[in-house]
Protein backbone atom coordinates (compact mmCIF):
# COMPACT_ATOMS: atom_id res chain seq x y z
CA UNK A 1 0.00 0.00 0.00
CA UNK A 2 2.93 2.32 -0.48
CA UNK A 3 1.26 4.77 -2.72
CA UNK A 4 -2.50 4.87 -0.92
CA UNK A 5 -3.41 7.23 0.94
CA UNK A 6 -5.79 6.96 3.94
CA UNK A 7 -7.45 9.03 5.84
CA UNK A 8 -9.36 8.36 9.04
CA UNK A 9 -11.48 10.27 10.91
CA UNK A 10 -11.52 10.11 14.89
CA UNK A 11 -8.43 7.87 14.88
CA UNK A 12 -7.54 8.81 18.37
CA UNK A 13 -8.98 5.30 20.29
CA UNK A 14 -11.19 2.31 20.00
CA UNK A 15 -11.90 1.38 15.72
CA UNK A 16 -10.28 4.57 14.78
CA UNK A 17 -6.99 4.06 16.21
CA UNK A 18 -6.55 0.54 14.94
CA UNK A 19 -7.84 1.25 11.82
CA UNK A 20 -5.10 4.09 11.32
CA UNK A 21 -1.98 1.96 12.93
CA UNK A 22 -3.20 -1.23 10.13
CA UNK A 23 -3.41 0.60 7.35
CA UNK A 24 0.16 2.23 8.56
CA UNK A 25 1.76 -1.12 9.36
CA UNK A 26 0.93 -1.61 5.38
CA UNK A 27 2.73 0.62 4.06
CA UNK A 28 -0.14 3.49 3.33
CA UNK A 29 0.34 7.03 4.22
CA UNK A 30 -2.22 7.54 6.85
CA UNK A 31 -3.56 11.08 7.74
CA UNK A 32 -5.53 11.19 10.33
CA UNK A 33 -7.70 13.38 12.66
CA UNK A 34 -9.31 13.49 16.03
CA UNK A 35 -10.30 16.22 18.63
CA UNK A 36 -8.15 14.33 21.03
CA UNK A 37 -4.77 15.61 20.06
CA UNK A 38 -2.59 14.04 22.87
CA UNK A 39 -4.68 10.58 21.96
CA UNK A 40 -3.66 10.80 18.45
CA UNK A 41 -0.27 12.49 18.86
CA UNK A 42 0.48 8.89 20.32
CA UNK A 43 -1.29 6.77 17.64
CA UNK A 44 1.09 8.84 15.31
CA UNK A 45 4.04 7.98 16.91
CA UNK A 46 3.19 3.82 16.84
CA UNK A 47 2.59 4.27 13.26
CA UNK A 48 5.71 6.57 12.78
CA UNK A 49 7.89 3.73 15.00
CA UNK A 50 6.90 1.27 12.78
CA UNK A 51 8.29 2.57 10.13
CA UNK A 52 4.96 4.15 8.46
CA UNK A 53 4.60 7.45 7.69
CA UNK A 54 1.97 9.53 9.25
CA UNK A 55 0.44 12.84 10.01
CA UNK A 56 -2.42 13.93 12.28
CA UNK A 57 -4.79 17.15 12.96
CA UNK A 58 -6.71 18.16 15.48
CA UNK A 59 -10.20 18.21 13.55
CA UNK A 60 -13.86 17.97 14.71
CA UNK A 61 -15.86 16.65 11.80
CA UNK A 62 -18.73 18.63 12.80
CA UNK A 63 -16.82 21.57 11.14
CA UNK A 64 -16.73 21.53 7.57
CA UNK A 65 -13.86 24.03 7.44
CA UNK A 66 -11.83 21.16 9.58
CA UNK A 67 -12.54 18.93 7.31
CA UNK A 68 -11.81 21.16 3.94
CA UNK A 69 -8.20 21.27 5.73
CA UNK A 70 -7.83 17.45 6.72
CA UNK A 71 -8.82 16.53 3.04
CA UNK A 72 -6.47 19.47 1.53
CA UNK A 73 -3.77 18.06 3.91
CA UNK A 74 -4.01 14.68 2.75
CA UNK A 75 -4.25 15.49 -0.79
CA UNK A 76 -0.77 17.52 -0.64
CA UNK A 77 0.74 14.55 1.38
CA UNK A 78 -0.07 11.69 -0.77
CA UNK A 79 -1.42 12.97 -4.01
CA UNK A 80 -5.02 12.23 -3.84
CA UNK A 81 -7.09 10.18 -1.87
CA UNK A 82 -7.59 6.61 -1.59
CA UNK A 83 -9.29 5.55 0.96
CA UNK A 84 -11.54 7.38 3.72
CA UNK A 85 -12.96 5.76 6.76
CA UNK A 86 -15.11 8.03 8.63
CA UNK A 87 -15.42 6.57 11.89
CA UNK A 88 -15.70 9.41 14.39
CA UNK A 89 -18.86 9.02 16.51
CA UNK A 90 -20.09 10.45 19.71
CA UNK A 91 -22.69 8.28 21.99
CA UNK A 92 -23.84 9.97 25.33
CA UNK A 93 -24.25 7.57 28.00
CA UNK A 94 -23.90 3.80 28.29
CA UNK A 95 -25.04 1.16 26.20
CA UNK A 96 -28.46 -0.24 27.00
CA UNK A 97 -29.33 3.20 29.60
CA UNK A 98 -30.18 5.79 26.90
CA UNK A 99 -34.01 5.62 26.14
CA UNK A 100 -34.35 7.63 23.33
CA UNK A 101 -37.66 9.50 25.14
CA UNK A 102 -35.08 10.12 27.95
CA UNK A 103 -32.07 11.91 25.46
CA UNK A 104 -31.80 15.38 25.84
CA UNK A 105 -32.27 17.36 23.38
CA UNK A 106 -28.64 18.66 23.62
CA UNK A 107 -27.42 15.00 23.37
CA UNK A 108 -29.64 14.19 20.36
CA UNK A 109 -28.73 16.97 18.30
CA UNK A 110 -24.81 16.62 18.84
CA UNK A 111 -25.59 12.66 18.45
CA UNK A 112 -26.35 13.55 15.05
CA UNK A 113 -24.30 16.47 13.96
CA UNK A 114 -21.33 14.00 14.56
CA UNK A 115 -22.63 10.70 13.73
CA UNK A 116 -24.14 12.00 10.53
CA UNK A 117 -23.53 15.35 9.57
CA UNK A 118 -19.87 14.48 10.29
CA UNK A 119 -20.05 11.32 7.37
CA UNK A 120 -21.35 13.72 5.67
CA UNK A 121 -19.10 16.45 5.54
CA UNK A 122 -16.05 13.60 5.37
CA UNK A 123 -17.24 12.15 2.05
CA UNK A 124 -18.08 16.11 0.45
CA UNK A 125 -14.89 17.50 1.58
CA UNK A 126 -12.92 14.32 0.40
CA UNK A 127 -14.30 13.96 -2.91
CA UNK A 128 -12.85 16.80 -4.69
CA UNK A 129 -9.17 14.84 -3.83
CA UNK A 130 -10.80 11.57 -5.24
CA UNK A 131 -10.74 9.24 -8.30
CA UNK A 132 -13.02 7.10 -9.33
CA UNK A 133 -11.03 4.25 -8.04
CA UNK A 134 -11.59 5.34 -4.09
CA UNK A 135 -13.16 3.85 -1.85
CA UNK A 136 -15.37 5.65 1.47
CA UNK A 137 -15.67 2.81 4.20
CA UNK A 138 -18.05 3.71 6.75
CA UNK A 139 -18.16 1.76 10.15
CA UNK A 140 -21.71 1.22 11.72
CA UNK A 141 -23.32 -2.16 13.97
CA UNK A 142 -26.42 -3.87 13.77
CA UNK A 143 -27.98 -1.42 16.12
CA UNK A 144 -28.39 0.76 12.96
CA UNK A 145 -31.17 -1.63 11.29
CA UNK A 146 -32.58 -3.74 14.18
CA UNK A 147 -33.29 -1.50 17.57
CA UNK A 148 -33.22 -2.53 20.86
CA UNK A 149 -33.94 -0.64 24.02
CA UNK A 150 -31.84 1.76 25.57
CA UNK A 151 -29.91 2.89 22.54
CA UNK A 152 -31.56 6.15 22.15
CA UNK A 153 -30.20 9.24 19.50
CA UNK A 154 -26.98 6.80 18.87
CA UNK A 155 -28.90 4.41 17.23
CA UNK A 156 -30.90 6.87 15.26
CA UNK A 157 -28.00 8.95 14.27
CA UNK A 158 -26.38 5.18 13.09
CA UNK A 159 -29.32 4.17 10.92
CA UNK A 160 -29.01 7.99 9.58
CA UNK A 161 -25.26 7.47 8.75
CA UNK A 162 -26.58 4.13 7.02
CA UNK A 163 -29.10 6.07 4.97
CA UNK A 164 -26.32 8.58 3.69
CA UNK A 165 -24.06 6.11 2.67
CA UNK A 166 -26.87 4.23 0.43
CA UNK A 167 -27.85 7.40 -1.13
CA UNK A 168 -24.03 8.49 -1.61
CA UNK A 169 -23.44 5.00 -3.38
CA UNK A 170 -26.33 5.99 -5.43
CA UNK A 171 -24.81 9.07 -6.59
CA UNK A 172 -20.95 9.27 -6.44
CA UNK A 173 -18.66 7.35 -9.16
CA UNK A 174 -16.40 6.08 -5.43
CA UNK A 175 -18.30 2.61 -3.99
CA UNK A 176 -19.08 3.84 -0.61
CA UNK A 177 -20.22 1.18 1.90
CA UNK A 178 -20.87 0.07 5.11
CA UNK A 179 -18.35 -2.07 7.53
CA UNK A 180 -19.93 -3.74 10.38
CA UNK A 181 -17.15 -5.61 12.35
CA UNK A 182 -19.71 -6.55 15.05
CA UNK A 183 -19.55 -5.39 18.82
CA UNK A 184 -15.71 -4.23 19.21
CA UNK A 185 -14.89 -2.90 22.80
CA UNK A 186 -14.21 0.27 22.73
CA UNK A 187 -15.84 3.69 24.74
CA UNK A 188 -18.89 3.10 22.58
CA UNK A 189 -20.07 0.30 23.78
CA UNK A 190 -18.34 -0.10 27.48
CA UNK A 191 -15.09 -2.05 26.44
CA UNK A 192 -17.59 -4.99 25.54
CA UNK A 193 -16.80 -6.83 22.35
CA UNK A 194 -14.35 -7.64 19.89
CA UNK A 195 -10.57 -6.02 20.43
CA UNK A 196 -10.36 -3.44 17.82
CA UNK A 197 -6.83 -4.69 16.90
CA UNK A 198 -8.59 -8.00 15.64
CA UNK A 199 -11.22 -6.30 13.62
CA UNK A 200 -8.91 -3.38 11.61
CA UNK A 201 -7.72 -6.33 9.34
CA UNK A 202 -11.63 -6.20 8.01
CA UNK A 203 -11.07 -2.34 7.12
CA UNK A 204 -7.92 -3.10 5.01
CA UNK A 205 -9.85 -5.83 3.07
CA UNK A 206 -12.52 -3.85 2.66
CA UNK A 207 -10.32 -1.14 1.34
CA UNK A 208 -8.34 -3.09 -1.01
CA UNK A 209 -9.99 -6.98 -1.96
CA UNK A 210 -13.42 -6.67 -1.68
CA UNK A 211 -15.44 -6.21 -4.49
CA UNK A 212 -16.75 -3.18 -5.02
CA UNK A 213 -20.03 -4.23 -6.33
CA UNK A 214 -20.36 -6.28 -3.13
CA UNK A 215 -20.81 -3.39 -1.01
CA UNK A 216 -21.31 -0.41 -2.93
CA UNK A 217 -24.32 1.44 -0.80
CA UNK A 218 -24.47 -2.16 1.15
CA UNK A 219 -22.97 -3.70 4.25
CA UNK A 220 -19.48 -5.55 5.01
CA UNK A 221 -20.12 -8.01 7.94
CA UNK A 222 -17.60 -10.25 9.43
CA UNK A 223 -19.57 -13.00 7.94
CA UNK A 224 -18.81 -11.86 4.47
CA UNK A 225 -14.87 -10.99 5.72
CA UNK A 226 -14.46 -14.45 6.96
CA UNK A 227 -15.91 -15.90 4.01
CA UNK A 228 -13.72 -14.34 1.98
CA UNK A 229 -10.24 -14.42 3.70
CA UNK A 230 -10.73 -17.94 5.38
Amino acid sequence: MDDTTVVVTGASSGIGAAVARAFGAHGATVVACARDTDALDAVLEDIEDAGGTAEGLRSDVRDEFDMERLMETAARLGGGIDVLVANAAVCHGSPGEMPLAEDSYAAFDDSLRTNVRGVFTAVKEALPHMTSDSRILVPSGAIARDAKPGMGAYAVSKAAAEAAVRQFAVELDQPVGIVDPGLVATDLTGGDGRDPDDVAPMFLWAATEAAPDDFDGGVLDLKAWKQATR
